[in-house]
């Protein structure tokens, strides 16, 4: 495997953007968590399958389990974009000319990903915590994980590849 080279992006104002709204979202999650543990019944919804129904439920002390698998996602993509040369699905070969774009391409797509996890995980959070009785999110819920999820990795794929024959 031949070596990519190694840059040190700066963040632009849409990055910043992205961030600071994902640590927001992320920090909601939280507050939002702790303030309503008290009111959750014991039993709750641990699991919900493709249609957005429970089928598995649990101790209420597992509603702390969607903050810190969000935390640990959201930190480990924030390493990860500190990286953007270990990636391995770059379309096109990565050179000293095309590395910045293509890696900044990259990590923009990280930060939407990042975002789209922390949402997915928001709403499980709110709709486990809000509507305990009800037990399902939804079945818009799962179109919805898709879309939120490769909508983004479509589109930045696209504009890769649209990058190099610029």
């Amino acid at each position: 495997m031949y070596k990519r080279p190694k840059i040190k992006l700066k963040l632009n104002k849409t990055d910043k953007i992205l961030e600071i709204i994902g640590w927001v979202f992320l920090l909601g999650i939280w507050i939002f968590t702790i303030a309503n543990y008290s009111e959750l019944p014991e039993k709750i919804a641990t699991h919900f399958d493709l249609l957005g129904e429970a089928d598995s439920f649990g101790r209420k002390e597992t509603i702390f389990f969607l903050p810190i698998i969000s935390t640990l996602l959201f930190f480990g993509l924030t390493i990860l974009t500190k990286y953007p040369h270990v990636y391995n699905n770059y379309p096109i070969k990565i050179t000293t000319e095309n590395a910045k774009l293509q890696y900044e391409n990259a990590n923009r797509m990280m930060r939407l990903l990042k975002l789209s996890v922390i949402i997915i995980f928001g709403i499980i959070d709110y709709q486990t915590i809000k509507n305990e009785n009800i037990n399902e999110l939804g079945s818009w819920f799962f179109p919805f994980v898709l879309s939120i999820t490769f909508i983004p990795i479509i589109y930045f794929y696209a504009k890769a590849n649209k990058k190099t024959s610029e």
